[in-house]
């Protein structure tokens, strides 16, 4: 009985020290108490305050692939031009608009954002660009993930292709 008494005493000592002596406020609604994380947030162009890269002007890079050098003529090639015009129409307009953003970026002055070389090279092999090629990669996480899809064309009708955008 006097063990009983004792462990009963020293319970209630116990609860009494545990609860006695705070006071919680207590607030209508809804509250979060937030912690500080100890991870490192991931930098992107939004946070940086950088410029997104469909907006980046980057002509001296000329990317990854076959094309290494073009030299395109003072003058457009307005039968390449028409013939690029067609192949835009059929194999690009999915994705691209000339004018505006879409699932992938405008085409509307992209020889003044990128080399011919570039444009040529993404045309030609985009996996190889999206692999290696620092501007292609941003592109792709800018542009949510959608990948450009290879269209399997030939060096004269990215050529022609490249004409039609000179166009715009």
């Amino acid at each position: 009985m006097k063990i009983k008494f004792t462990i009963s005493a020293c319970l209630l000592a116990l609860l009494i020290v545990g609860c006695g002596g705070k006071t919680e406020k207590k607030e209508d609604g809804f509250s979060v108490e937030r912690k500080k994380s100890t991870e490192q947030a991931v930098e992107t162009p939004e946070s940086t305050n950088e410029v997104p890269a469909s907006q980046r002007i980057t002509l001296d890079n000329k990317g990854v692939g076959q094309i290494k050098n073009i030299t395109l003529d003072p003058e457009i090639d307005q039968e390449m031009a028409t013939s690029g015009g067609e192949l835009f129409k059929t194999n690009c307009t999915a994705c691209h608009k000339t004018d505006r953003r879409f699932i992938g970026p405008k085409m509307e002055g992209i020889l003044e954002r990128r080399s011919p070389e570039w444009v040529m090279n993404m045309i030609l092999d985009p996996q190889l660009m999206v692999e290696e090629d620092r501007c292609a990669k941003d592109l792709l996480v800018e542009f949510n993930g959608a990948a450009m899809a290879n269209q399997n064309l030939t060096v004269e009708q990215t050529r022609s292709l490249l004409e039609f955008f000179r166009t715009l």
